[in-house]
């Protein structure tokens, strides 16, 4: 059984921090591409960032280019987002994505991600 367990969630002043994990088990993590993704109220889910299963690749969304960092831990079955200098418009669930069977690469397509944890809220006040 697939699972994907989000973490670090939580309340931030703009221009502050906050660190997500996400817990991997029941398929080929290493194997597999990687991704964060965010949905607000009212809009459309959007990729953040995304890492290849060997960590050389990643993308980001433009808007947070320089300012959020993925990452991964292999040995673990972690997935990490740093992230720096949030914004209140940042505010938004924040979902941890394991990608289709194949799909190595750092992809921020939606339509490549086959498995989706609960999410993590994070929310930044001005």
């Amino acid at each position: 059984q697939v699972q994907l367990v989000e973490s670090g969630g939580g309340s931030v002043q703009a221009g502050g921090s906050l660190r997500l994990s996400c817990a991997a088990s029941g398929f080929s993590y290493r194997n597999s591409g990687m991704a964060w993704f965010r949905q607000a109220p009212g809009k459309e889910r959007e990729g953040v960032a995304a890492i290849s299963a060997n960590s050389i690749g990643t993308s980001y969304g433009d808007s947070v280019k320089g300012r959020f960092t993925i990452s991964r831990d292999n040995g673990k079955n972690t997935l990490y987002l740093q992230m720096d200098s949030l914004k209140p418009d940042e505010t938004a669930m924040y979902y941890c994505a394991a990608a289709r069977p194949g799909v190595w690469w750092s992809s921020l397509l939606r339509a490549d991600y086959l498995y989706w944890g609960q999410g993590t809220q994070v929310t930044v006040s001005s």
